[in-house]
């Protein structure tokens, strides 16, 4: 029997995308959250009047608008208390923004602190902590539990497709929603195991 890799049991846990999409709706990440790392950062940057801890959110080829706005921002920011207020959040936003459309994302306006997603919470605990144990196990119950439930609706439904096309159509949405469940989670772990280097690391 084949062994997997810590790198893959941990990518398979990021399928828990798929079972929190039951649970209420929060922005994808939290780095367009007001207490997201990418904006902790630019806090940082602009009270240290230091670029650096924030470059490594965006792409080497948006460096020249990022280091514009900030500039900009530092400048704004002398005009007062309600300037420096602006500034940061022009800088907050154009940051964002950016570092959204190098992930292929929209930028949809900053989010409340609370908007973070559960699994997000907890990848940011096990960095934190230094262990990913907890993570893994509440992820891997979690997983676990959605691949027995899809399967025994998929199994049940099969045992009666034959009784009535109306059974045999809820027995092919059960087939479809279990069998694609299991092809996104091996994709994922194929995907990871290819590995790839940053653009960041490249520069």
């Amino acid at each position: 029997m084949r062994t997997f890799t810590l790198a893959e049991n941990i990518a398979a846990l990021v399928l828990v995308g798929f079972v929190f999409l039951a649970m209420p709706k929060k922005s994808f990440g939290h780095c367009d959250t007001l207490d997201g790392p990418v904006i902790a950062d630019a806090r940082v940057g602009l009270q240290s009047g230091n670029i650096d801890p924030v470059l490594k959110w965006v792409r080497y080829k948006d460096e020249k608008e990022i280091r514009a706005a900030f500039a900009h921002a530092l400048e704004v920011r002398k005009g007062g208390k309600a300037a420096l207020e602006l500034a940061d959040k022009y800088f907050f936003e154009t940051l964002v923004r950016v570092h959204r459309a190098g992930e292929g994302a929209a930028y949809t306006g900053l989010k409340p602190a609370d908007d973070v997603d559960p699994v997000i919470v907890l990848a940011d605990e096990a960095l934190a902590d230094g262990s990913v144990d907890k993570m893994a196990r509440q992820l891997t119950a979690a997983v676990e539990g959605a691949i027995r439930e899809k399967f025994q609706l998929a199994l049940a439904a099969r045992e009666r497709a034959d009784e009535s096309v109306v059974a045999g159509r809820k027995y092919v949405a059960h087939y479809v929603d279990f069998t694609h469940f299991a092809e996104s989670l091996h994709g994922l772990l194929r995907h990871s195991s290819d590995g790839h280097d940053s653009e960041g690391a490249n520069h």
